[in-house]
């Protein structure tokens, strides 16, 4: 049987997933079945366990951004999570992530 979609409300800086649009901040919606939505909630704790690591990188004065690997797998990372954001998203989400200018450029 085929997953049936559902709307989702998605809040990229808490990485919060939810069905409900009130009681809670949220910056794009999306329409996913259960499959994307546990897709997307470990592209969260990816970037969780990312951020963490970057969290200590910072605090080491000597260390350059762009010679971290955990920056680089934070940004990959958050990449995919527009990625799917933008495939799964209303038009709105779409145009918003598009103006962001985050996503590869596809030829």
């Amino acid at each position: 049987m085929v997953n049936q979609k559902k709307t989702y409300y998605v809040d990229v800086g808490t990485g919060e997933i939810s069905q409900s649009a009130t009681g809670s901040s949220w910056n794009y919606k999306i329409l996913a079945d259960d499959g994307e939505v546990a897709q997307l909630r470990e592209l969260f704790n990816q970037n969780y366990s990312n951020e963490m690591k970057t969290f200590v990188r910072a605090h080491i004065p000597y260390l350059e951004y762009h010679h971290d690997k955990p920056n680089d797998a934070y940004d990959s990372t958050i990449q995919q999570v527009y990625g799917m954001l933008h495939n799964l998203g209303d038009e709105e989400a779409k145009t918003h992530i598009e103006s962001m200018n985050i996503l590869p450029i596809q030829e």
